[in-house]
């Protein structure tokens, strides 16, 4: 089967790597058409082909706002062009669409097309937006959830037909898992860690308040900001840091292999890259209780917390920290369940029989 896998963007790299890799090794024919990731490098493909068909003209321009309008300038261009490549594919898989009230019109045909709904639905939606989501899902003949929660959205609040709703897991990020030692040094604090883009709606803000009154341990909120972060810099409390600027893959291994604890304290989202990053590196998490993540703590990687509350946040890192041995059986959990239901060979099989049930061939 021949399968093309698509991200204009590039806006999960590691994500269209380790699917990409896994469809291949599974038997398929893969094509990943794609854009130049613009902060930092990107595993060489293994056994599949990738192209960088969107953007070109934008990944020579260093200024944000400057590359957002030339690839703003190239998008339909590109997406008309790429229409044309899809017709050597028995089936196309989108990832992310960047123009979303636009490329409903771009995109290919005469063959069947699958969307990834990484996001489900908007989380500050602008007017229109929604519905034209609607429309945009209503061009595909199947759409892939990573939870029971958000096939439950696209159905419920949506509308979506639920025989074009298919859940499969988002798979654990294991590129990183070999770049840093098997252990962290003897001896060092416990750490506990939020790394990943800094934007609102990922409760930084909560993580830091209720860190205040926490000993014994350190605390580290590493990533690029997409956001103002003067805020967050004046209430740093003791014991913590923040690290405002992009974690290379090394760097970030090191950091999820020493941490002792994985902190996602979001006040929304559907599912999460860096939460399957700590599962495949065999962390424990605390993740606030929105989206698909009950659904990762139900199975004994996490614990939840309520969303949004700095006191029940703060109760659960002082008790997780005091507990060595429920970190240790959660960070086994995790390992197991990065391996099994969340491994890459699951999710690939899962995924050609849904491609198999649009084409009507096997893989």
């Amino acid at each position: 089967m021949r399968v093309h896998i698509v991200d204009p963007s590039a806006y999960t790299p590691p994500y269209d790597d380790a699917l990409c890799g896994a469809l291949a090794a599974a038997g398929a024919d893969v094509e990943l058409h794609t854009s130049r990731f613009a902060y930092g490098p990107v595993p060489a493909p293994d056994g599949y082909r990738r192209h960088l068909d969107f953007y070109r003209a934008a990944s020579h321009v260093p200024a944000p706002a400057a590359r957002r309008a030339v690839k703003l300038a190239s998008h339909v261009p590109d997406m008309l062009r790429y229409r044309r490549t899809a017709s050597r594919a028995d089936l196309v898989h989108f990832q992310w669409l960047t123009v979303q009230h636009l490329d409903g019109h771009l995109l290919p045909r005469g063959r069947p097309l699958v969307i990834t709904a990484h996001d489900v639905l908007p989380r500050e939606p602008r007017p229109g937006q929604r519905a034209a989501q609607r429309r945009l899902y209503d061009r595909f003949d199947a759409v892939v959830a990573h939870s029971e929660h958000g096939r439950a959205r696209l159905t419920g609040e949506l509308g979506l037909d639920p025989g074009r709703v298919h859940v499969i897991p988002h798979g654990a990020l294991d590129a990183l898992t070999g770049l840093a030692p098997a252990a962290p040094p003897d001896g060092e604090r416990p750490l506990v860690l939020f790394a990943g883009l800094l934007r609102p709606y990922k409760g930084i803000d909560l993580l830091l308040r209720a860190w205040e009154g926490i000993e014994g341990a350190d605390l580290l909120v590493a990533g690029m900001p997409r956001m103002d972060i003067a805020d967050l810099e004046a209430r740093v409390p003791a014991g913590a840091r923040l690290q405002a600027r992009y974690l290379p893959d090394a760097e970030l291994a090191s950091l999820m292999r020493r941490a002792s604890l994985v902190v996602l304290p979001y006040r929304e989202i559907e599912q999460s890259g860096v939460l399957f990053t700590a599962l495949a590196f065999g962390r424990p998490l605390l993740l606030s209780d929105v989206g698909g993540f009950p659904e990762i703590a139900a199975q004994g990687a996490a614990r939840t917390f309520p969303a949004g509350d700095a006191a029940a946040l703060h109760d659960a890192i002082a008790h997780l920290l005091a507990r060595p041995g429920e970190l240790a059986a959660m960070a086994a959990r995790a390992a197991e369940l990065a391996h099994g239901e969340y491994g890459w060979e699951s999710i690939a099989r899962r995924t050609l029989e849904l491609y198999g049930s649009l084409t009507g061939a096997g893989a």
